[in-house]
């Protein structure tokens, strides 16, 4: 790829479709900033966890916890880290205990404000310093960022997502029962897409991308070419 990435590329879809990785890697390959903010929602999980806060109890709570929280995001892609108060909890946020109570947590609607405010703040620092920043959650382009000029959905069959995320849980030294990854995706699938505040679906305008058998190379060539076609290099 010859240039850097100019503007804003909006990565979306449930877990397990790769989009951290080829997100990563688009970011890298083109010159420009990361950010993951599933991994924002991750850290608030964590420090309501950390405080012994009910996460199915009153929001108020939970907002408070949330909203007192240092968070900082590093939004290099060779390098992603999430710091919280000062420490970095990226490895932690990815255990059992932050994915089972992150959806509930990141489905206050507080929350979900605080942390919007703050990605856009990431997006418009990326932008103003004259470069682009690839950007991956679950409502990108559809909320964080909707005039993002190239939106894509990943998607892929829960027992491929599955299998993906139990492949990445052993890898990084954690327990991955492939029934127990699996009833976990469906579970996780259905408190995002039913949520009242930003559930997850794609953007009207966004490209959808199905991974099953798509290998990470297969899926960043059509990235990097819809980043060429657009214009954003």
């Amino acid at each position: 790829m010859t240039g850097r990435l100019h503007g804003v590329v909006a990565m979306d879809g449930p877990s397990g479709t790769g989009k951290s990785t080829v997100s990563r890697r688009l970011a890298r390959e083109s010159g420009a900033a990361y950010l993951d903010t599933g991994a924002m929602y991750r850290a608030v999980t964590l420090a309501v966890l950390r405080a012994g806060v009910d996460i199915d109890g009153p929001p108020e709570p939970i907002v408070a916890i949330a909203t007192g929280a240092t968070m900082e995001s590093v939004t290099d892609p060779d390098a992603p880290a999430i710091r919280l108060d000062g420490e970095d909890v990226e490895d932690e946020i990815r255990g059992g205990a932050v994915t089972a109570a992150v959806s509930a947590v990141s489905a206050v609607p507080e929350i979900r404000t605080m942390l919007v405010e703050r990605q856009r703040a990431h997006i418009a620092k990326a932008l103003t310093d004259g470069g682009g920043i690839v950007v991956e959650g679950r409502d990108i382009g559809s909320v964080v960022v909707p005039e993002a000029p190239l939106k894509v959905y990943l998607t892929a069959s829960e027992e491929i997502r599955a299998f993906r995320r139990g492949s990445q849980d052993r890898k990084a030294g954690r327990d991955a029962d492939l029934a127990t990854v699996l009833a976990d995706v469906r579970r996780r699938d259905r408190l995002d897409s039913t949520r009242k505040t930003s559930p997850l679906h794609a953007a009207p305008d966004a490209l959808v991308l199905d991974t099953d058998e798509l290998t990470v190379d297969d899926v960043l060539a059509e990235l990097l070419r819809l980043v060429q076609e657009r214009g954003l290099v």
